[in-house]
């Protein structure tokens, strides 16, 4: 697989999965734009890193669940790169709590940014992709999204849109040539599962019947094969990198 004369934006790129996706796509020869919302020291590691081994790279900072500040990415990823061939919605925030107990603005502030971003981005990126009658739209949910889970209403209902908003889009977006799919990831080790208290790491463990965390780069390398012409045929799909907790 290659995707050398691609360029790939990448939401939420600065850590976790979405940093492991840039870096492989970058590895597979796309030029990446890095967009964070905070973590401005460890986008530009991640552009230094792309940049270090030859590739092309830029961070962007830009709220997804801003209108204008997505219109604005798109534009700096055009003016940086001239085009847009692959995007991976992965930017993502969580505000648990049990629904009795969960505030409104905890409520709003998840769907704003883990599903209202997916539909800001797609719609900017679908916009380009359409002229060009090429393109893939990546959108990364969530076992969660699938299965549920206690604590994570908010969450797990934006997740499950994600899932509902890609099948339209497919549907929509094939005629012309454009694929959209979605990789759902289980337990991933990242920053987000190290704060867990450990009698929480074991129940989730206890839950996979492969018996580890799943890591970033094993998302990161779906994701690739989805960006790439090696998925031609595919799209409107829901794949589970999750350790078989959904069979």
């Amino acid at each position: 697989m290659e995707l050398k004369g691609s360029t790939a934006l990448i939401t939420g790129a600065s850590r976790g999965i979405g940093r492991a996706i840039a870096l492989y796509l970058a590895e597979l020869g796309a030029q990446v734009a890095v967009n964070y919302a905070s973590s401005e020291d460890d986008a530009h590691e991640v552009v230094e890193l792309i940049k270090n081994k030859g590739g092309r790279a830029v961070a962007i900072k830009a709220d997804v669940a801003d209108v204008q500040d997505v219109e604005s990415m798109f534009g700096k990823v055009l003016n940086e790169f001239g085009d847009l061939h692959i995007l991976v919605n992965n930017a993502g925030i969580n505000r648990d709590g049990l629904l009795i107990r969960m505030k409104q603005e905890d409520w709003d502030a998840v769907l704003d940014t883990n599903l209202r971003g997916v539909y800001n981005c797609s719609k900017e990126a679908a916009r380009i992709m359409i002229r060009k009658r090429r393109g893939k739209i990546i959108n990364i949910s969530s076992v969660v999204g699938v299965s549920g889970n206690a604590g994570q209403s908010n969450y797990a209902a934006a997740k499950a849109g994600i899932i509902g908003f890609s099948k339209a889009i497919a549907r929509e977006l094939a005629p012309r040539n454009i694929q959209v799919n979605v990789v759902a990831p289980g337990f991933i080790k990242t920053d987000m599962t190290d704060r867990l208290p450990e009698r929480v790491k074991q129940e989730m463990l206890n839950q996979i019947p492969l018996g580890r965390y799943g890591k970033p780069n094993e998302v990161a390398y779906i994701v690739g094969f989805l960006a790439s012409d090696k998925s031609q045929y595919i799209t409107g799909q829901v794949i589970h990198v999750d350790g078989g907790m959904i069979m």
